[in-house]
Parts: C-alpha cells; sequence; structure tokens
C-alpha cells in the first residue's frame, strides 16, 4: 500500500475545514469572519485545500426518513470468484443501482459491503432482486439497521506538525 504525503494543515486550514464541515454555506466572507482572516487569504486557503484534495467536494445532505426511506441494510455480497473482470463487472453494475448509497470492496469472508436504503419491505424485495441479478453473484447477506446510533459527516482534523 503506498503511502500518501502527509499534508502540512495549520490552525487557520482546520478552523476552515470545521467550518466548512459543518455549514458549507457559509460565504467566503463569513468564513474570513470566523476564522480571523481577510476574504482573498481565506479564498487563497480554500482553493488551496481543494487543490490539495483535502476538500473532495461540496454536498447537500438530505433527510432520509422525510423523503420515504424508512430503512437502511448493510449488504454483505459474496461473488462466485475474486478474478478482475468479475470484480470489475459488479462494480460497473452496482454504481446503477440509486439505493446503494455506499460500496466497499472488502477483506474476510465478503467480497463487498453495501449501505443501502430502502422504503417499505416490497422496496427492500425489489432492491435484493436486483443485488442477486448482479454479474457474479454468489450469496447475499443482508442486516437491517433497528436505529441509528451515530451518523456523523464531520471528520477529525488532525494538525501535523513538520
Amino acid at each position: 500500500m503506498q503511502k500518501m504525503p502527509q499534508l502540512r494543515i495549520d490552525e487557520i486550514d482546520q478552523s476552515i475545514l470545521l467550518a466548512l464541515q459543518l455549514d458549507a454555506r457559509l460565504s467566503n466572507v463569513q468564513l474570513a469572519q470566523k476564522v480571523g482572516l481577510s476574504e482573498s487569504a481565506c479564498l487563497r486557503r480554500v482553493k488551496a485545500l481543494q487543490g490539495s484534495a483535502v476538500i473532495d467536494r461540496f454536498v447537500l445532505l438530505l433527510n432520509q426518513s422525510t423523503l420515504g426511506f424508512s430503512g437502511t441494510v448493510f449488504v454483505r455480497v459474496t461473488l462466485r470468484e475474486q478474478q478482475q473482470e468479475t470484480l470489475k463487472k459488479f462494480e460497473e453494475a452496482v454504481v446503477g443501482i440509486e439505493q446503494v448509497m455506499e460500496c466497499y470492496l472488502m477483506s474476510g469472508e465478503a467480497d463487498y459491503m453495501l449501505r443501502v436504503i430502502y422504503k417499505d419491505n416490497e422496496d427492500y424485495k425489489r432492491i435484493h432482486l436486483k443485488l442477486t441479478n448482479l454479474p457474479g453473484v454468489q450469496r447475499l447477506h443482508s442486516s437491517f439497521t433497528l436505529d441509528t446510533v451515530i451518523n456523523k459527516t464531520v471528520l477529525p482534523v488532525a494538525i501535523t506538525t513538520p
């Protein structure tokens, strides 16, 4: 595994990142005031954080249950084989299922772990059928969530020293 170069994130960058994670709608003027910088210096720092890929993208988080998605299920997927072509075909196909919110290639017993949202049992049965018919799928194992205990969107930002 290739080691990523350590980025130098100082206290001001940390303040910028925390403020934007809490409210990405902040204008540059508001952000500059919050972190104690001039508007131009703040904008330069944000652009630098974007350019270095520390800031991946800006998104809006929606309320899943308000939109009718009452459930979340984690699905462990085992493929018939782990050949590169089989993995590639599965990955290309799973992207097309809009209720699959996350997909991870895993070590251990399952090949993939999916986080899937659904509206009701009938909806999940339809999704389950789609998942079963994806290329290379041998077995699915679904674990339904009972309650959300933690759902964080703010990453901890550690200050690295030179």
